[in-house]
């Protein structure tokens, strides 16, 4: 049983991504749940770049750091050219 003095810390999937086949077979699983959650694969396209290098990432598609986390994030609505 949990106590005051447990702490825990929040669930990233990000954390668990430790290569490329990882982030294609995470990619995988969100295209096919996309079909009952539009916003499946811009969130797994969050975490994948969570698992890399966010700000190299950003730097290479010429977008903010901030840009970037919030156009993949569950509230962003990111486009193609994004």
């Amino acid at each position: 049983m949990a106590t005051t003095a447990d702490k825990y810390t929040r669930f990233d999937a990000a954390d668990y991504l430790d290569g490329i086949d990882d982030a294609a077979a995470y990619l995988q699983i969100a295209l096919e749940e996309s079909t009952d959650d539009p916003t499946a694969v811009p969130r797994a396209l969050g975490v994948i770049a969570r698992s890399r290098n966010m700000s190299e990432l950003a730097r290479r598609v010429g977008m903010s750091r901030d840009g970037l986390y919030k156009a993949l994030s569950a509230e962003g609505n990111p486009t193609w050219s994004t």
